[in-house]
């Protein structure tokens, strides 16, 4: 009987360990190992072969060791400005949403999905790729709540529109719930704001939604993101990172079971190699 059969060793296949350590997203990692660019063991590795405590990878003329580690997923709220793009680089030298997030040593912040440079509020950000990629697959089932400020005179039969599912360029969409919420700018105009929820998340897919009832929205901010708030006392261009109680519940209610031991690789110096 194997150390794995007996459960003393975990074993996790390449592209998950590294995808989640966040040397890269699953699709760049499994096309790596297919032009034959990633060892172990200085010996090429197999698309779905697994890696165990104490293996050796090369990837980038860099080597990382493995190792057995106690590890959850660290989180990161953030409340995103106008005016920032939701990518690591951008070609246009705008500002982005990684350039005041905290720095964490061999690891990189992955983000949970998008914010058009238009929308602000809140962002979440991991240093896990599984993570990210169970909060962003469509099975997770986990909604989204906007504040919606819209210009244009809403009825009764928008609304049922809204719900039941318009039809769009890339396909048919709905807002799960919509909450009207009054005058918050305390002042009287053509203007209305709303709260809605909505299941999937594509591009300008809220701001679409409204504009198939020739409504324009106007402002735009997510506030909540499954089963974590945009913290009133947060302001834009601020983050925190989870607390270990608002992780449990943003575990549960996403149904992701975090693994007690995990396999992470860590970086080996030049001189240790």
């Amino acid at each position: 009987m194997s150390h794995d059969d007996m459960g003393f060793e975990p074993t996790e296949r390449i592209q998950k360990t590294l995808a989640r350590c966040g040397l890269g997203s699953r699709r760049q990692i499994e096309q790596a190992i297919k032009l034959g660019q990633i060892s172990i063991n200085r010996k090429p590795v197999v698309l779905g072969q697994k890696l165990q405590a104490g293996d050796k990878v090369v990837w980038k003329n860099r080597v990382w060791v493995v190792e057995t580690e106690s590890v959850r997923p660290r989180v990161l709220m953030y409340h995103k400005p106008t005016g920032e793009v939701t990518t690591r680089k951008d070609e246009k030298g705008r500002s982005t949403v990684f350039d005041r997030l905290p720095k964490i040593k061999g690891q990189k912040w992955l983000n949970i999905g998008r914010l058009d440079i238009n929308t602000t509020g809140l962002l979440l950000f991991t240093n896990d790729g599984d993570f990210a990629n169970h909060m962003m697959h469509p099975s997770a089932n986990i909604d989204r709540e906007y504040a919606c400020r819209v210009f244009g005179e809403i009825t009764e039969e928008n609304i049922r529109n809204l719900l039941s599912g318009v039809k769009l360029e890339d396909g048919v969409a709905r807002f799960s719930d919509i909450q009207p919420a009054g005058d918050e700018d305390n002042e009287k105009s053509a203007n209305s704001w709303f709260h809605v929820a909505i299941m999937e998340g594509k591009n300008r897919e809220v701001r679409r939604l409204w504009e198939s009832q020739n409504v324009q929205v106007n402002r735009l901010k997510r506030v909540r993101y499954g089963g974590v708030f945009l913290p009133k006392n947060l302001r834009q261009g601020e983050c925190r990172e989870l607390n270990a109680k608002e992780l449990d519940i943003l575990f549960k209610d996403t149904a992701y079971q975090p693994s007690d031991q995990s396999l992470v690789v860590k970086s080996v110096k030049k001189g240790r190699r």
